[in-house]
């Protein structure tokens, strides 16, 4: 197996062009929070770029609820948004689902073997997925989400989440070959090792982004190992979005 480590749009269109299993890391806090919805008992979910596509397919699924953030808070009209706390509530129900960047990234691997999503809170289940769909002599590509259109944004909980997947995944696969991303692998485990996870995304921009808006809760719930045994797959792409179900 050969693992990498490539941020943002980049990372995506690797996955694609190689026809890997990509593994979409938004750790502040999509990626969480879509885990948290299935873990949750959300029948599924479709994730949508934009809000005006996202209002648009609730119409379409007037008993979905409707989930997400522009600058972190939930939009107008929305019934709940970007974070795990809020995911029991759909219980039982569909969901839509809009964040600036994480559903974008889904949308950008189009054409990757498969497309997860995982970060710190579905760590052990997200690699043993992307083990299981790669196969022995298969690729994984780990995508810290960064932030869409700001390629210069410091995410920093996105690398460290990374890189807490990709020493996870070598962990179990101890012969996995480290392919693109040595360096930002190298430096990320180093800052595991030294702060820890938690402080890795207390410290990261995002983070403070969180404390403004009062919402500085989801930092350690995003940061928690394996508090979730759900993993997002993407099962369909279409216009509309990219439809999640449990993998």
């Amino acid at each position: 197996m050969r693992v990498h480590v490539i941020e943002g749009a980049g990372g995506c269109a690797f996955a694609a062009g190689r026809r890997a299993v990509a593994v979409v890391v938004d750790a502040l806090r999509a990626s969480a929070t879509a885990a948290a919805l299935l873990h949750a008992g959300a029948v599924d979910i479709l994730a949508v770029p934009g809000v005006g596509g996202a209002l648009a397919a609730r119409r379409e699924r007037p008993d979905a609820l409707l989930y997400g953030e522009r600058g972190g808070l939930p939009p107008e009209g929305f019934d709940h948004g970007n974070s795990p706390a809020e995911a029991h509530h759909a219980a039982g129900r569909r969901v839509v689902f809009t964040t600036t960047t994480g559903a974008g990234r889904l949308s950008q691997c189009a054409g990757a073997g498969a497309v997860l999503m995982g970060t710190v809170v579905n760590a052990s289940a997200a690699v043993a997925a992307a083990r299981r769909l790669a196969g022995p002599d298969g690729e994984v590509v780990f995508i810290p989400a960064g932030l869409m259109d700001d390629p210069a944004f410091d995410a920093q909980e996105d690398r460290a989440a990374a890189v807490f997947l990709l020493e996870c995944l070598r962990r179990e696969c101890p012969d996995a070959e480290i392919g693109e991303g040595r360096d930002l692998r190298a430096a990320y485990a180093a800052r595991l090792a030294e702060e820890g996870i938690l402080r890795l995304f207390e410290t990261a921009p995002h983070a403070e982004k969180l404390r403004r808006i009062h919402l500085e809760s989801d930092i350690p719930l995003c940061a928690d190992p394996d508090r979730y045994p759900a993993v997002p797959l993407a099962a369909a792409l279409s216009p509309e979005g990219v439809l999640l179900r449990r993998a």
